[in-house]
């Protein structure tokens, strides 16, 4: 433990506020690129002097302001969009006209096979029906000019 001495000899200081500093505006100084940046100095209301470089904020890029796009650059993207539409225009071209090609070569089989159906009908269906003309050479049968032998 610390001696009663000792303890009395121990001061305790309370800070003190310093009133706001207010700055007085330095003259900005135009700097020219590659150049040393002119010393600003700055009084504070106590008196007291403060110099150094002046620092300007950075300015930000406006929002609005856009690079112009190159005609080339345009140009060259509007062929590239014709140029993959033509090529999709082509393969669905060409499909339709296979599928047509299919189709249409479904209905001429269809259509063979109905008629040659149809015939085959007509054939059978005469020589079965016995209505007609009955022409029999050996005899020498003709009914129908009543020819009998």
């Amino acid at each position: 433990m610390a001696h009663p001495e000792q303890r009395a000899a121990v001061e305790v200081h309370q800070p003190t506020p310093l009133p706001p500093a207010v700055a007085v505006p330095a003259p900005v100084v135009p700097v020219q690129p590659n150049a040393v940046p002119a010393v600003a100095s700055v009084v504070l209301p106590d008196g007291r002097v403060v110099t150094g470089y002046a620092i300007n904020p950075a300015q930000p890029e406006p929002a609005g302001v856009k690079p112009p796009v190159s005609r080339a650059a345009v140009n060259v993207a509007l062929g590239g969009v014709g140029f993959l539409a033509v090529c999709g225009g082509l393969l669905l071209l060409t499909s339709f006209i296979a599928a047509l090609t299919a189709f249409i070569t479904q209905l001429i089989t269809l259509a063979t096979v109905v008629f040659g159906g149809w015939i085959a009908v007509q054939i059978f269906s005469a020589s079965s029906h016995q209505g007609g003309t009955t022409v029999n050479i050996r005899k020498a049968t003709f009914k129908r000019n009543h020819f009998h032998s």
